[in-house]
C-alpha cells in the first residue's frame, strides 16, 4: 500500500489508489470508481446546448422517427472517444501533442489555427446555451445571463488548480443533474414507450427535411474539442509502468466510455422523446430553445418547463468549462504555450458577447457554430484514425483490423454527413 498522508490532495489519493489497483494490491467493484472521470468529463460535449436545439427540432417535427439516428451517432462517438483515451494512455501524449510531433511544422500551425477557431465556436454554443437558460428561468436580460454564466464557469475552472479529481466530480455532478432533469421530464411527458422503443431499432426517414435534421444530429456528434480533450485527460492521470498496466487501464477506460456515453445517449433520446410527446401533435413548428420553453409551460406545466431550463443551464455551464479546458490543451499541445486561465476565458467568450451585442438570434448563432465545427472536425478525426493504427506510435496497442475498419467507416460516415450539412447550409441543392 502506498504511503499517502491525510493531508494529501484528493487527486493525489486517487492516483495512489489507482496505482494500488494496477499493482494488484487493491481489488473489488469499488476500485472501478477510481478510473471514472475522463469519459464523464468528455461526455458533456454530447449533451451541450447544440444538442438541445437539434433534438427538440427532431422530436417536434418527426416524433420518435429519428431516435435510431441518435443511437447510431452515439455508437460512433463511443468508438472515437475510446480511441482518443487509448492514445493518451498508451503514448503519454495528447492528440494535439502527437499531431505536433508527427506532422510537418507548417501543417501543425494550420491545424492549430483551425482547432482554435473550433474551440471558440464550441464555446459560443455552450456559453449562449447557459445564458439563455438563466435568462428565461430568472427573467433577466440575455446579456445579464451571459455575465452570470461567465462568473460561474470561471469559478468552476479555478477548481482545476486543485488537481484532476475535484473537477471530475463537479462535472460528474452536473452530468447527473442533467440526467435527473430528463428522468423527471420522462415522468411528466406522456411518452409512448412502445413507439419510442420501436423507432430506436427500426430505421426510417420520413422525408428530405428529416434527412437534414439527421445530418445535424450525426454531424455534430463527434465534437473536435472532445476528441482532443479525452486524450489529454488520460495521458498522465494514471501513468502505467508497463504494457500489462496499460491493458488494465484500457479495460477500465473502455468500460467508462461505454457507460458515460450511454448516459449521454439516453439523455439525447430523452430530449427527442420529450419534444415528441409535448410538441409533435399540434406544435411541430417548435425549433428554438426559447419557443420550446414557452410552449412547454401550457402543455406540461411550469414544473416541466423549469426542469428543462435547469438542465439547459447545467449543460451550458459544464460544457463551457470543458470547452475552455480543451482550448487550453489544444494551444499547449500544438505550440507549447499556456496562457492564464482568465485570458483564455475572456477570449473564448468574447464572440458570444459580440453576437448578442449585434442582436443576432441566439439559436441561429448556435446553428452557425455547428457549421464552423463541421469545417474543423476532419483534422482531429482523421488524425486520430491515422495515429492509433500506427505501430511506431502505439506499439502492440495499434488498432486491430476490425477496430481499424470500424474507425475508418465511422469517419467516412461522419465526415460525409458533415459535408452534406455544409452544402445544405450554403444552398446547394442535393438529390
Amino acid at each position: 500500500m502506498r504511503d499517502v498522508t491525510a493531508k494529501s490532495s484528493l487527486s493525489d489519493r486517487t492516483a495512489a489508489a489507482i496505482g494500488d489497483v494496477l499493482s494488484g494490491e487493491r481489488r473489488g467493484i469499488r476500485s472501478m470508481l477510481l478510473f471514472a472521470g475522463p469519459a464523464v468529463v468528455s461526455s458533456i460535449a454530447y449533451m451541450d446546448p447544440g444538442n438541445f436545439a437539434t433534438n427538440i427540432q427532431a422530436g417536434a417535427k418527426y416524433g420518435y422517427s429519428l431516435l435510431w439516428v441518435v443511437l447510431m451517432a452515439n455508437l460512433i462517438a463511443m468508438l472515437f472517444q475510446a480511441l482518443s483515451a487509448k492514445l493518451g494512455i498508451v503514448t503519454g501524449r495528447n492528440l494535439a501533442e502527437v499531431c505536433r510531433d508527427e506532422s510537418p511544422k507548417a501543417l501543425v500551425w494550420v491545424m492549430w489555427g483551425v482547432s482554435e477557431v473550433a474551440a471558440m465556436a464550441t464555446d459560443l454554443a455552450e456559453f449562449l446555451g447557459g445564458a439563455i437558460g438563466l435568462s428565461l428561468l430568472f427573467h433577466m436580460p440575455l446579456m445579464a445571463g451571459m455575465g452570470v454564466t461567465a462568473v460561474l464557469t470561471y469559478a468552476i475552472l479555478l477548481v482545476e488548480g486543485r488537481g484532476f479529481r475535484p473537477m471530475e466530480m463537479i462535472i460528474g455532478l452536473l452530468v447527473g443533474l442533467i440526467g435527473l432533469c430528463y428522468l423527471v421530464e420522462m415522468l411528466i411527458a406522456p411518452v409512448d414507450w412502445r413507439e419510442a422503443a420501436l423507432h430506436i431499432i427500426q430505421p426510417s426517414m420520413p422525408g428530405g427535411e428529416a434527412l437534414a435534421i439527421s445530418v445535424g444530429i450525426i454531424g455534430a456528434t463527434v465534437m473536435p474539442h472532445a476528441v482532443y480533450l479525452h486524450s489529454g485527460l488520460t495521458q498522465k492521470r494514471a501513468p502505467a509502468r508497463d504494457n500489462r498496466q496499460r491493458r488494465v487501464l484500457l479495460r477500465f477506460s473502455n468500460w467508462e466510455v461505454v457507460l458515460a456515453l450511454a448516459v449521454a445517449g439516453l439523455v439525447n433520446m430523452a430530449m427527442v422523446m420529450m419534444a415528441s410527446a409535448a410538441f409533435h401533435e399540434g406544435h411541430a413548428e417548435v425549433a428554438e430553445i426559447e419557443t420550446a420553453y414557452h410552449t412547454l409551460t401550457p402543455l406540461l406545466g411550469g414544473a416541466a418547463a423549469a426542469v428543462f431550463l435547469v438542465s439547459l443551464i447545467a449543460s451550458g455551464i459544464s460544457s463551457s468549462v470543458v470547452g475552455t479546458m480543451a482550448g487550453q490543451m489544444i494551444m499547449q499541445g500544438f505550440i507549447g504555450v499556456r496562457i492564464p486561465l482568465v485570458i483564455r476565458r475572456l477570449v473564448t467568450m468574447l464572440p458570444a458577447f459580440v453576437v448578442v451585442g449585434l442582436g443576432v438570434n441566439a439559436t441561429e448563432a448556435l446553428v452557425f457554430s455547428q457549421v464552423i465545427l463541421s469545417f474543423a472536425l476532419p483534422i482531429p478525426m482523421i488524425a486520430l484514425v491515422v495515429f492509433t493504427r500506427r505501430r511506431d506510435i502505439m506499439g502492440e496497442f495499434a488498432n486491430g483490423r476490425l477496430t481499424d475498419i470500424a474507425a475508418i467507416v465511422g469517419a467516412i460516415v461522419v465526415l460525409t454527413l458533415n459535408s452534406v450539412l455544409l452544402l445544405q447550409v450554403f444552398g446547394v441543392d442535393l438529390p
